[in-house]
């Protein structure tokens, strides 16, 4: 057989194989998914107005002391042997002793498996409400409040323990009026 005879084959198994792995499968099954849960097939994007801000499903850093601050975003895992690790750990309690939290809950200081996870606890949570009521004027039984509202946890299946998604808390944050 021909080179060109053996390419022209190895072309058409290519564009079959294409055909059914994409249109026959693919296609379909997200054209289902977008009916059975359209939020979810779309990435769970949130947006203010026409604006994409970000995902429900992805963590994002918040630098401003405005907001709620998530898990650390350090990019690699290391094993808990790994200095390096107990160095990081070290320098994020730093940052919290100096922004008034005087032991941090363990999310606020190491990243999670993935590195974008979106949520923190609640206990976490709990501890950066004086500082987010210091910085925006607004009462802590306010935050507090609104903390409960945006609380997912054991009765949705979602975490074991309640959890608190960072960006929608900090997108409910920006809706409320100082006082």
């Amino acid at each position: 057989m021909s080179f060109t005879a053996q390419l022209l084959r190895g072309v058409r198994v290519t564009l079959v194989l294409w055909l059914l792995t994409v249109v026959v499968v693919t296609l379909p099954m997200l054209g289902l998914a977008r009916v059975v849960a359209p939020d979810a097939a779309s990435g769970s994007v949130l947006r203010i107005g026409d604006q994409v801000v970000g995902s429900r499903l992805i963590g994002q850093p918040f630098s401003s002391a405005r907001y709620m601050q998530g898990r650390p975003a350090g990019g690699a895992n290391l094993a808990p042997s790994n200095p390096e690790l107990a160095k990081r750990v070290a320098e994020a309690a730093s940052r919290w002793e100096l922004a008034g939290v005087s032991q941090p809950a363990s999310d606020l200081l190491m990243d999670s498996a993935s590195g974008v996870d979106p949520h923190i606890s609640l206990a976490a949570a709990r501890q950066q409400l004086p500082r987010l009521a210091r910085e925006r004027q607004v009462p802590i039984a306010e935050l507090e409040r609104l903390l409960r509202q945006h609380q997912e946890g054991p009765l949705r299946l979602q975490a074991i323990e309640p959890v608190v998604n960072v960006l929608t808390f900090n997108m409910a944050l920006d809706r409320l009026r100082p006082r």
